[in-house]
């Protein structure tokens, strides 16, 4: 079995822990509504995926 031969330091476990952080939603405005949306999502309010109506748009309540 394989075992470590010294104690990894605080340093070292952190810099690989460094890329386990997860990122902040991306956001962009759309050209059309000035809405912000995600990237390559459709845009729920409108139903527009890249120009065209993909699904109805949603109401308001």
């Amino acid at each position: 079995m394989a075992v470590p031969k010294r104690k990894t330091t605080p340093s070292k476990r952190g810099m690989r822990r460094a890329h386990d952080k997860l990122n902040n939603n991306t956001y962009i405005e759309d050209a059309d509504s000035g809405e912000l949306r995600r990237p390559h999502h459709i845009d729920l309010k409108t139903g527009v995926y890249r120009g065209r109506q993909v699904l109805e748009p949603k109401e308001d309540y």
